[in-house]
Formats: C-alpha cells, sequence, structure tokens
C-alpha cells in the first residue's frame, strides 16, 4: 500500500479529484497529484511520476533543477515494482539522465556509481566510457570484450572502435589490431556494394595504419597506406560514388583518437576523454566541457613557443590546439571550411621549416588531407596525401 502516513487522506482525496476533473491538470499540478499517489499506490503512479519529473526537465535550463528532477525520477525509477510493465525501460531513462547531469555539476564518484547501476542491468556503455575517461583502459576494454561477441555482424563500428581504442590505451596492441581490422573489413565491404562512401573507408585506413606503426609492422602500415593512396586518387578523378552530407563526426573521432599520444595520461583525479568515443554522444560532459576549454591555454602556450623559436614544442602544441578546434568546429554545426583550414595550413607550415622531424610534416599533411576530405575537396587532400608518402613506407604510388 505504500507510504500511505507521507500523506493526509485530504492530500490524497485533492489529488484523486485533479486527475480525474473534467479539465485537464497541468504538468506542474500533475506531478504533484503524482507524489502524493505515488505514495500510496506505488505501482500505479510511481511510472507516472517517473515520466512527469522527465518531462518537466524540459521546462528548465538551469543544470542544478535538471539534477533535483532526474535524482527524484532515478529515486522513484527505483522503488517499482521489479514485476511491473516497462521497468527496465524507465529505470534506464531516469538513471541515464541522473549520471548525465551529476558528471556536468563535476560529481564523477556519484555519476560513476550510477553507471554501474546501469552496468549491472546491463547498460554498460557508460561506465566503459567512464572507465577509460580515468585512465583504466584495461578494465574498460575487458567489459566491452564481455559483451561484444567475437564475429558479431550486428555490433556497430562505434563499438568495435571504442573497444579496439581502450584496448590500444592498455597497450594491448595486437588484440587492437584485431578488432580495429573488423572496421576496416566492414567498411570496405559497404564500399564495394555502394553503402557507404569512400572517404568513411579512408579515415579507417589511416587510423589503422597508424596503429600497425605503433604496432611495429611497416609492410601491413605500408599495405593499409597504398590502399587509403589509391582510394583518394580516384576520389580526385572522378569523385565520390555515393552521396552523403554528414559523416564528419568519423573523421573528428579519429583525429581526436590520434591525439592521444600528445596528450597525458588519464587518471581518476584528472580523467581526459576517452579517445575513441563519440565526442558529442559518448563524452560526460565534465571532459567534453574541460576538453575544448584548455583552448585559450594551449593557444598561449604556442604563442609562448612561437617567441621562443622552440620549433617541436610549437609543432606539438599546434597539432594538440588544432584537434580540439577540429572538435570544436564539427560539433558546432557551422562547418564553415575556412574558420578551420587555417589550423591544418599551419601545422603544414610549420613543419616544413628547416630543422623540422620529417615525420611532423608526413603528420601534418595527412592531417590537413583528411580535413580536406572532410570537405570533399578531392584532389588537393590526394596531393596531400601523396607528398606525405615520400615520408611513410609505402613502396608504390598511385
Amino acid at each position: 500500500m505504500g507510504n500511505a502516513g507521507k500523506y493526509s487522506q485530504d492530500a490524497v482525496l485533492r489529488a484523486r479529484v485533479l486527475l480525474l476533473g473534467s479539465e485537464e491538470p497541468s504538468l506542474r499540478e500533475r506531478l504533484d497529484a503524482y507524489r502524493v499517489l505515488a505514495e500510496v499506490s506505488p505501482r500505479a503512479y510511481l511510472p507516472k511520476l517517473v515520466e512527469a519529473l522527465i518531462e518537466r526537465t524540459y521546462a528548465f535550463d538551469d543544470p542544478r533543477l535538471h539534477l533535483a528532477l532526474y535524482a527524484e525520477a532515478a529515486a522513484a525509477a527505483r522503488r517499482i515494482d521489479e514485476n511491473a510493465p516497462n521497468r527496465e525501460e524507465w529505470l534506464s531513462h531516469a538513471l541515464s539522465g541522473y549520471e548525465h547531469w551529476l558528471f556536468a555539476a563535476h560529481r564523477r564518484a556519484e555519476g560513476r556509481a550510477v553507471c554501474e547501476e546501469l552496468a549491472e542491468s546491463g547498460r554498460y556503455g557508460r561506465l566503459a566510457v567512464v572507465l577509460a575517461e580515468e585512465g583504466r583502459h584495461g578494465e574498460a576494454a575487458d567489459l566491452l570484450g564481455r559483451h561484444i561477441a567475437p564475429g558479431d555482424a550486428d555490433v556497430s563500428e562505434w563499438s568495435l572502435i571504442e573497444w579496439a581504442a581502450a584496448l590500444d590505451a592498455a597497450g594491448r596492441r595486437e588484440e587492437a589490431l584485431k578488432v580495429f581490422a573488423r572496421v576496416v573489413d566492414e567498411a570496405r565491404r559497404k564500399a564495394a556494394a555502394d553503402r557507404a562512401p569512400l572517404a568513411s573507408l579512408v579515415w579507417k585506413l589511416e587510423q589503422y595504419a597508424r596503429m600497425l606503426r605503433a604496432a611495429g609492422r611497416p609492410a601491413d602500415e605500408a599495405a593499409a597506406r597504398r590502399e587509403a593512396l589509391g582510394l583518394l586518387g580516384r576520389l580526385a578523378r572522378g569523385g565520390e560514388p555515393v552521396s552523403w552530407s554528414n559523416i564528419q563526426a568519423s573523421w573528428a573521432t579519429l583525429l581526436v583518437l590520434s591525439g592521444r599520444p600528445g596528450e597525458p595520461a588519464a587518471t581518476p583525479g584528472a580523467p581526459l576523454p576517452a579517445f575513441g568515443v563519440h565526442p558529442v554522444h559518448g563524452w560526460s560532459p565534465d571532459v567534453r566541457e574541460e576538453y575544448v576549454a584548455s583552448i585559450p591555454e594551449l593557444e598561449r602556450q604556442a604563442d609562448a613557443l612561437r617567441e621562443s623559436g622552440y620549433l617541436p614544442g610549437l609543432i606539438d602544441a599546434q597539432r594538440r590546439l588544432t584537434v580540439r578546434r577540429a572538435l570544436r568546429w564539427e560539433t558546432s554545426g557551422r562547418r564553415a571550411e575556412e574558420s578551420l583550414r587555417p589550423s591544418f595550413d599551419e601545422g603544414v607550415d610549420l613543419a616544413r621549416h628547416p630543422g623540422a622531424d620529417p615525420g611532423a610534416l608526413a603528420r601534418a599533411l595527412t592531417d590537413r588531407s583528411m580535413f580536406l576530405l572532410a570537405v570533399k575537396r578531392y584532389e588537393e587532400a590526394h596531393a596531400d596525401f601523396a607528398e606525405a608518402a615520400t615520408f611513410q613506407p609505402i613502396v608504390t604510388r598511385t
């Protein structure tokens, strides 16, 4: 029967009359009524209370109110009878919103605990991200591995990229390559059947080549780069055979992933983004906020390095800046080419200076090539990648 003593019988009667009246009550009135009735008839009214609390969040822009409402929704959802219809759906919805706003409020320990609660019911994705953000890459990889079946054709490429990234960050490079090979193979199949753009395959081949180089497999790296160069040559000659308009998130995610070696190691006390995870739909709001907010400080560091003339440090700082600007560019929704291209041009110009490491020029040219591919400048993308090939293990040219 619930906690009938919390509310008077008059309050219960008023709530029932309100809901049964001829006039439609406002959301706020319904919410107050459900709060009362959920105590005396929890099976009937707890799901309604959860739904109303979540709906109420849409009326506010204040994160503190969102957090308070989702906290109440989560508490109510936990009380729904385990045999009630749609209990897991309401609980998942409430807990997902609750953990999001906990992280937005920089209450990571509480947010992680809610993610662990979600994982207990099979919704493990957010916990894997949080573990990776805190530098617990091996645990994240193992968690993903327990849920992604080998050879499962239904698993998304995003899940595979995330899993490969966690394995790679944990130092398990051969395992990471095996997983990422599935991403590349599937992209090849889709491209061959004209079910996906060639650009998407090129981005994945470039990331695959980076991983092969790090694993000390130059022959396989060369093969991946030859394949990417061939596809870019095809695009330069005839354009994209498949129409596409909004796949830049794939490019941005892989570019940000490629920048992980230049970042400090993540720890629970100093979390970083889960590189390899979609930055909009995957990263926790606190780390996304801090990652983008670091741009001004990096700009100051780059200015100081420019003044000092220390070229290697400037090249590294400028690339870290470019990666962040690319993320901001892709997620802003505006995506004007001229607002981002100067960052890639500067990276190439710096790397052309006498005394710069040839590897830095290959990296800068490749970065710009992948960006030019994202904005459909195929001939320029091919030219940059072909020049970069002169510094990389590609046996033949296209």
